[in-house]
């Protein structure tokens, strides 16, 4: 029997994308632009690493839109904040390891 890791186009490992997923839990965090929280992600969460791990692999992974929140500047006025979404963070979080 093949292995799948091995039949991928791009060299990603489940266990890289576990290695990001708990650090994403450590830093906590907003849901993004699904509303999606981390708690929610993890009534999931077999499922929901596997579909990263497998669009990241197989190269056909496309980062969802990104939330954009206002937050407020010593200097008066104010600056947009993009939240990525759970799936994203974890996903970004792989390829700043990999790199």
């Amino acid at each position: 029997m093949m292995n799948e890791e091995k039949t991928k186009s791009f060299a990603v490992s489940k266990q890289m994308v576990y290695n990001s997923y708990l650090k994403v839990c450590e830093k906590k965090g907003s849901a993004g632009i699904d509303k999606e929280t981390i708690e929610m992600f993890n009534q999931n969460l077999s499922a929901n690493l596997y579909k990263i791990w497998n669009r990241m692999s197989s190269g056909s992974y496309f980062p969802p839109a990104v939330r954009t929140v206002l937050i407020s500047k010593k200097q008066g006025g104010k600056r947009p904040l993009g939240i990525p979404t759970v799936s994203d963070r974890i996903a970004q979080g792989v390829v700043k390891e990999f790199l």
